[in-house]
């Protein structure tokens, strides 16, 4: 085999290990956020099931003229009972453990966050103030 030749294989190679997807990259959820006061409000992920490791939300506010925001967190188990502060009309955060936030999402503006994913089962929300209890909510599963 020629230098030249060893060059080629070499070449494409790199080329080949460039363009393959490599195994940590990060498993890409889109949430689609909409909904104004007095309407129904929805939180859409797509897809609602991903494997474990590190996950992109890719968050988008659909509605016209509410702000949302994101909130995730991981559930004890897929029935946990969610703590309402009811007076608030929101959920009380205190007792829940975040794994972070994408805030103050002014309406047709986008936002990310990443994050690394255990098994199990996750609650992603808007916690503004009525926008849970609307319906802002869905159930994320991670699988081993």
């Amino acid at each position: 085999m020629t230098a030249f030749s060893r060059f080629g294989a070499a070449a494409s190679i790199l080329a080949l290990v460039a363009t393959a997807t490599p195994l940590w990259a990060a498993n890409i959820i889109t949430v689609t956020e909409a909904g104004e006061g007095g309407t129904a409000m929805t939180l859409k992920l797509e897809p609602a099931s991903v494997p474990a490791g590190p996950a992109t939300f890719k968050v988008t506010n659909d509605a016209v003229s509410e702000d949302h925001e994101m909130i995730v967190v991981r559930l004890k188990s897929a029935d946990q009972q969610i703590p309402l502060n009811a007076s608030k009309h929101r959920v009380d955060e205190a007792k829940l453990k975040s794994l972070g936030e994408v805030s103050d999402l002014k309406p047709g503006a986008s936002g990310e966050m990443t994050v690394k994913l255990k098994a199990g089962t996750y609650l992603v929300f808007c916690n503004l103030k009525g926008h849970y209890e609307a319906g802002m909510a869905a159930t994320l599963t991670v699988t081993p």
